[in-house]
């Protein structure tokens, strides 16, 4: 029997991104996701809109492509580290990877009771149900190892002030730590709208230009790099390879800004 779950606001979200690479998975194959395929099999819900919601899919295909491509080569040059991956929803990454001693998947505890119940995870994987502005941090048990932590599709909904305190956790907990955080450019935030997501209720809130500009509003981290996910969409879409050599393109995307936390 298909599981009938009820969500809104932003944890509703996960459903329309884990579909998107679902269906993405098993039809033109940019990507290849197992794990999501398997896990809409389990869902009984309406995806009409996310079917017909073609920006937000483009969206969250490029930006798997993006960070799944970022995350091996860190893990790559970082063996043995501990990812943390905040606001995870259901994200199947962690599947998808190698090379980590420890796999966090964090987020809020609603969300979390459905990821336990679709994916129940133990061992190298486990699950935080927190919100990310509380102190998470104490629940990670390694020390003096690098980490990663990645913060994907969540700053647009949440204000600066939240994103500096999710900040201020990392910071006060870890001594070496490496951030991909995926933003939105101001304008888009305030123009852009998306079908499936607007029928969540999940709003657009938050926008910043550029990692300089982000790495200004938090002590201790350092500007390391950014990549556009017009990187990502040039994987499916021709015209981005040359969409993505235009400066106007790259700044108005998503991003995704690395930081570097300073001993």
């Amino acid at each position: 029997m298909r599981e009938k779950i009820k969500l809104s606001g932003v944890p509703e979200t996960m459903l329309q991104t884990i579909y998107a690479r679902a269906k993405e998975s098993r039809g033109r194959g940019a990507i290849h996701d197992a794990k999501a395929e398997e896990i809409i099999e389990k869902l009984d819900y309406d995806f009409s809109l996310a079917d017909k919601d073609t920006a937000m899919r483009s969206g969250v295909i490029a930006r798997t492509i993006v960070l799944d491509r970022m995350t091996k080569e860190w893990l790559a040059s970082h063996p043995g580290a501990v990812v943390v991956n905040i606001a995870c929803g259901l994200d199947t990454r962690c599947y998808r990877m190698s090379g980590y001693a420890h796999w966090y998947n964090l987020d809020l505890p609603e969300t979390m009771a459905v990821r336990e119940k679709l994916l129940p995870e133990s061992g190298t994987i486990s699950q935080i149900a927190m919100s990310a502005m509380e102190d998470w941090g104490s629940e990670i048990s390694e020390q003096n190892v690098p980490v990663l932590i990645v913060i994907e599709g969540l700053t647009m909904y949440l204000s600066e002030r939240n994103i500096q305190r999710i900040f201020t956790v990392i910071s006060s907990r870890f001594s070496n730590a490496t951030v991909f955080v995926e933003t939105m450019n101001p304008a888009m935030v305030r123009h852009f709208k998306e079908k499936s997501i607007d029928a969540s209720n999940a709003k657009f809130n938050w926008g910043i230009k550029n990692g300089k500009a982000l790495a200004e509003l938090l002590p201790g981290f350092r500007f390391m790099e950014e990549h556009s996910l017009t990187e990502g969409m040039a994987e499916f879409v021709p015209i981005y390879k040359l969409l993505d050599k235009l400066s106007a393109v790259r700044n108005i995307s998503n991003k995704i800004i690395v930081l570097g936390k300073e001993v």
